[in-house]
C-alpha cells in the first residue's frame, strides 16, 4: 500500500499543479515562472544527492575508496540515456522557438507535452528505485524517506504543473485541455517507477547502480533544461532564490523523514 502510495503522490503534484490553468490568467508571469524553475532545480539536485548517491555510494562501504565506482558508472549511465532520449524524441521545450530531436509533423502541444514527459521520467525512476531499496531493507533507505522523496517531488510537481499548463493554454488550447495534457506528462513517473521497482527486485546487486542511474538523469534535466530556461533573461536572481529554497526543503524533509 506504501509503495503505491508513494508512486502516485508526484503524479497527484502534477495534476494539483496543472489545475492552475482554472485559476490563473493565460499567461504565467516572468518572475512566478523563474522562481518556480528555479525551486523544481533545487528539488531535484538535493534529492539526487541526498537520497540517492550517498545511499548509493554507502551500499558499497565494505569495497572502500571504490565504493565510488556503481554511483560514478551509474550517474554517467543516467545521463547517457536522458540525452539518448532527448536526440530520439521530437520535443519543444518551454518558451523555445524550434523543436529539437528528429523532424516532426507532430503539433507544438505534442511536443511540448512529449518534452515534459522526459523531464518526469528521471522523477519516477527515482521515486521507485528509492522504495525498491527500502523494500529490500538497504541501509539509510527506510519507507518513511522513500516517502520523503516522493512528497519532496510531488511538492516540486506543483509548480511544475503549472508551468507545463499554463503554455498550453496559451498556444490556444482550452482550460480542460491544458489540464489533463499537464496531467497526462505525469502518468510517467509512477509508471517509470514501478517499472525501476520491478527491475530492482530482480537485479537486487544493481541497485547501486540504479540509484545513481536515477540521480544522472535528474541532473541532466536539471543541467540541460531547468537551468537555463530559469536563468535566461531577466529576473534570474529569483530562480536562484527558488533553488535554495528548494535544495533546502528537500534537504530538510529527507534528514528529518528520513
Amino acid at each position: 500500500m506504501s509503495l503505491l502510495l508513494g508512486l502516485l503522490i508526484p503524479l497527484l503534484g502534477t495534476m494539483l499543479g496543472s489545475a492552475f490553468v482554472f485559476l490563473m490568467k493565460d499567461q504565467m508571469s516572468v518572475r512566478l515562472q523563474k522562481t518556480l524553475l528555479g525551486f523544481a532545480s533545487g528539488v531535484m539536485v538535493a534529492a539526487s544527492v541526498w537520497s540517492l548517491l550517498i545511499p548509493a555510494m554507502e551500499m558499497q562501504q565494505e569495497h572502500g575508496a571504490w565504493a565510488v565506482m556503481p554511483a560514478a558508472v551509474g550517474f554517467l549511465l543516467g545521463i547517457g540515456f536522458l540525452l539518448l532520449l532527448d536526440e530520439l524524441t521530437p520535443h519543444l521545450h518551454l518558451g523555445a522557438t524550434a523543436p529539437e530531436g528528429p523532424r516532426s509533423r507532430l503539433s507544438r502541444t505534442a511536443m511540448l507535452a512529449l518534452a515534459v514527459t522526459i523531464h518526469n521520467l528521471p522523477e519516477g525512476m527515482a521515486v521507485g528505485v528509492v522504495f525498491a531499496g527500502a523494500e529490500q531493507g538497504v541501509a539509510h533507505l527506510s519507507l518513511t524517506s522513500a516517502l520523503a522523496v516522493s512528497l519532496g517531488i510531488a511538492i516540486q510537481n506543483v509548480p511544475e504543473g503549472a508551468i507545463i499548463s499554463m503554455p498550453l493554454r496559451a498556444e490556444g488550447n482550452s482550460r480542460w485541455s491544458s489540464f489533463l495534457l499537464g496531467s497526462l506528462s505525469g502518468v510517467v513517473e509512477p509508471l517509470g517507477g514501478l517499472a525501476v521497482v520491478l527491475l530492482a527486485s530482480l537485479l537486487t546487486p544493481a541497485l547501486p547502480y540504479l540509484l545513481a542511474f536515477a540521480a544522472g538523469a535528474m541532473f541532466y534535466v536539471v543541467v540541460e533544461e531547468l537551468i537555463p530556461e530559469a536563468s535566461a533573461g531577466i529576473h534570474s536572481n529569483l530562480s536562484t532564490i527558488g533553488f535554495a529554497i528548494g535544495f533546502v526543503l528537500m534537504m530538510v524533509l529527507d534528514v528529518v523523514l528520513g
